[in-house]
């Protein structure tokens, strides 16, 4: 992985954390209702999805001065302003997307759990 990957792993994976932190705290709350639990967290799990997703969609065509993956390279490793934007897009496209494909595949899981739980006959 070299240092543009490794900044943009940093960058996304610490804001898709606090996304699941959130949600974790979510569930938690909900602990007391395990189908509501669950369902909960699958749904806002698929929507973390979903914003991952989009931001990926729009990764390429965003200022990479203003990224905070620009910002975490350190200056010998930022490539040629003139290649950039295009190394920087795509390496947070390819990111995003990855993260989003974890997401959906912990939602899709939740989501399971939370019918099981209920075809288990909990209320919910």
């Amino acid at each position: 992985m070299n240092a543009i990957e490794a900044a943009a792993f940093i960058s996304i994976g610490r804001a898709s954390g606090f996304a699941g932190l959130a949600i974790l705290c979510v569930m938690l709350g909900l602990s007391f209702e395990p189908v509501l639990a669950t369902r909960a967290g699958g749904l806002m799990s698929l929507g973390l999805a979903a914003v991952l997703t989009m931001f990926g969609a729009f990764a390429r065509g965003r200022a990479y001065q203003k990224t905070e993956t620009w910002l975490i390279l350190p200056e010998d490793a930022r490539p040629p302003t003139s290649i950039a934007q295009q190394i920087i897009g795509k390496t947070l496209r390819d990111t995003y997307f990855w993260f989003a494909e974890r997401v959906f595949i912990g939602a899709m899981v939740l989501l399971a759990a939370s019918w099981i739980l209920r075809l288990m006959g909990l209320p919910g």
